[in-house]
């Protein structure tokens, strides 16, 4: 068994939110050891949209959502499903997250999303000076677009961004060209949002920082964690090859973290919507993300090509990913781009991840109530890319003993106890 050392931390868990977190860490001087079942960021940090999505701030549990479930229910390739099978199972999951709904727990919420966003661009940019990465790391804003040719709906989007403090423009078809001049006539208007960014590479992002994370004397583990305990000077990561011991231990295991957090005693309502995408080799086609109101879909510019994403299926962490839920992700951009996309797409290349997702749309970022020497950063839903830094930089202040940037009390697992 290891001895522990003085000023140790391990993070579990090496996607996006681990590893920034690893970074801070080191920043705020302590000894940190990363470890994961797999590789650095091969998660949902590798495959996700790449937008740093700061303007969403509104949690999914919204009322206006309801009318439309039953809808999305009966289209097996649309954009929100629930596989039968597992429909019992994430019943009581979507039972909470109706009760989200109620206006008070909707714009308490929303206040906290918001709070993680506004300093998650900042957050990052700190770590993306350290590590010159610069190139990874587009602040050219965002759009969300329709196809309907009165602007009613989109206004009314429009208004709710700019009433909640989000710095959106709205563009009639003239200015939406001048930004992005390959979408299709029948795209009619758009709001872009100014201080969001994408990356044209979120593995490679990841990767990058991560290696930045070793060069400045991280340790990597690659070994799934099987058990973590608190002892009387120290905190015991169990694996299959080790014991190991550490000051202090975090959990970022996204949608895996259920299980580390259950046999510690607390109980968590943590569910898996598997999110898709689509990799079409077409490049230069956008400049910055594009997403449609009507499709729920968004489409990135990357190195590799324009990226299609956006789907959301629950179904857990066993099933088989499927297939044709990337693939009707293709009509969208075809009907929306003006280029003539040509492709079989069943040779184009597909990724299914896993979202750790919970009710409320909150991440749970804090120290556990029951341990003095374990802490929590995981949950992020579709936001585990935008808001990995600022997790990090508030997880490393608490760690230190500082200050915490942001106020944490409305992520504290406490909230399900």
């Amino acid at each position: 068994m290891a001895t522990a050392k003085q000023n140790t931390v391990a993070v579990v868990g090496a996607g996006i939110v681990g590893i920034c977190t690893g970074l801070y860490l080191q920043r705020a001087g302590f000894d940190v050891t990363l470890f994961d079942k797999d590789g650095p960021a091969q998660g949902a940090s590798k495959g996700n949209a790449g937008h740093f999505a700061t303007e969403q701030v509104f949690p999914l549990a919204d009322s206006s959502l309801l009318p439309q479930i039953p809808k999305m229910l009966l289209d097996p390739l649309g954009p929100f499903r629930i596989k039968a099978s597992y429909l019992l199972k994430a019943m009581p999951w979507f039972l909470r997250f109706m009760s989200n709904m109620r206006k008070t727990k909707f714009d308490s919420n929303k206040q906290a999303l918001k709070a993680l966003n506004e300093q998650s661009m900042d957050a990052y940019q700190a770590l993306i000076d350290e590590a010159k990465l610069d190139h990874l790391f587009t602040k050219q804003g965002s759009l969300l677009v329709s196809e309907q040719d009165d602007e009613t709906e989109l206004k009314k989007v429009y208004h709710e961004f700019k009433n909640n403090g989000v710095e959106v423009s709205f563009l009639d078809k003239k200015q939406l060209n001048a930004i992005e001049p390959n979408l299709n006539d029948k795209v009619k208007f758009g709001i872009y949002f100014s201080k969001v960014g994408h990356s044209a590479d979120p593995e490679i992002l990841a990767i990058s920082l991560y290696k930045h994370f070793v060069d400045n004397g991280g340790e990597f583990i690659q070994s799934a964690v099987n058990n973590i305990s608190q002892l009387d000077e120290s905190t015991s990561v169990q694996t299959d090859k080790s014991n190991y011991q550490y000051d202090k231990v975090i959990i970022a295991t996204g949608a895996w973290s259920k299980t580390l957090t259950q046999q510690l005693g607390y109980k968590v309502p943590l569910d898996t919507e598997r999110g898709y995408h689509l990799m079409l080799p077409e490049q230069g086609c956008l400049s910055i993300p594009v997403a449609s109101l009507e499709r729920k879909f968004i489409m990135t510019p990357m190195l590799g090509g324009l990226r299609l994403a956006g789907t959301v299926e629950f179904a857990g962490l066993t099933a088989p990913a499927n297939e044709a839920r990337a693939h009707a992700l293709f009509p969208h951009a075809k009907a929306m781009l003006k280029q003539n996309l040509n492709h079989d797409v069943n040779t184009l290349p597909n990724w299914m991840g896993f979202r750790p997702s919970l009710p409320d749309s909150l991440p749970v970022i804090g120290q556990a109530t029951k341990h003095n020497n374990i802490y929590f950063a995981f949950g992020h839903q579709h936001l585990g890319l935008t808001q990995a830094a600022i997790t990090g930089k508030v997880v490393a202040e608490l760690i230190a003993g500082k200050p915490t940037s942001l106020d944490l009390r409305p992520y504290c697992i406490s909230r399900f106890q």
